[in-house]
């Protein structure tokens, strides 16, 4: 208990706790639906523009998350279009989005001279570099994007199931699918300082990966996930501190020891 006082008392490990828990939140929420359509290499899609967002920003000297979030956003709403076109699939659209965005911001970094990024905080996440403002802005977008899930919620789960019913009854599936991808597309930039571009798509899958293993309803299956998710972050930060691992990489770690604990319980529970 000595230890984890200690270790909260410290500004930066009490502000990824903070921003981690909301980021945590917020990407099993969003996980949930992505998973169930069959939709769940959107955030890795999008986690990989965001890290080419970064790179343009910090060579133009914009604020690297203020100016990612519109260009996640138009990216989300492209593979949206592209997804329903049939000229090009939705997969496809993705893997040219992540091949092309992470050759473009490791291409920008290294070619312009005087630009001060760390590479591998953005990739692979870090907690050092949260600041002040950081968890200002992400409790603010991480509320609103509870409390439009929460409004919405209803419409979500009709279309993540049925898009043909949802319209049948008078859902606008476009709009709504619209607002999905901006949720999940903030979720993705926001976690990127913490967990990395190539990481944070771990946060939207995982969770509920497992949860679907114990859990069949959808309200259930939500619930499961937000608590995997808070779980597996702060054991994570924790384990991290306390063995100089890398945070974001052992909580993918720890999720993905989740979720092997969860298939082997589900079909132990499916047998008996």
């Amino acid at each position: 208990m000595s230890n984890l006082i200690e270790m909260f008392s410290y500004t930066f490990m009490f502000r990824a706790l903070v921003v981690g828990c909301l980021i945590s939140l917020c990407a099993s929420l969003v996980g949930a639906s992505l998973v169930l359509r069959g939709n769940s290499m959107i955030g890795d899609g999008l986690s990989h523009v965001a890290f080419a967002s970064v790179s343009v920003a910090t060579v133009l000297g914009f604020a690297p998350i203020e100016f990612s979030i519109p260009i996640v956003i138009i990216v989300s709403f492209l593979i949206l279009k592209f997804n329903g076109s049939g000229k090009l699939s939705g997969d496809s659209m993705i893997a040219i989005m992540s091949a092309s965005s992470l050759a473009i911001g490791t291409f920008l970094i290294s070619i312009v001279d005087g630009v001060n990024i760390d590479l591998n905080s953005y990739l692979f996440g870090s907690i050092l570099s949260l600041d002040k403002m950081d968890v200002i802005f992400s409790i603010i977008l991480s509320i609103v994007i509870i409390l439009l899930y929460a409004i919405t919620y209803n419409k979500i789960f009709a279309i993540t199931f049925d898009e043909k019913f949802a319209k049948s009854i008078g859902i606008n599936v476009d709009l709504y699918n619209m607002i999905f991808a901006m949720l999940c597309s903030v979720i993705v930039v926001l976690g990127m300082r913490l967990v990395g571009s190539l990481l944070i798509s771990s946060l939207i899958i995982f969770p509920t990966l497992s949860s679907i293993q114990l859990c069949k309803k959808f309200k259930s299956v939500i619930i499961v996930s937000v608590l995997i998710s808070l779980i597996a972050f702060v054991s994570g930060l924790i384990l991290s501190y306390n063995i100089s691992s890398p945070t974001g990489a052992t909580i993918v770690i720890i999720n993905l020891g989740i979720f092997i604990l969860s298939y082997i319980f589900g079909k132990l529970k499916k047998n008996d």
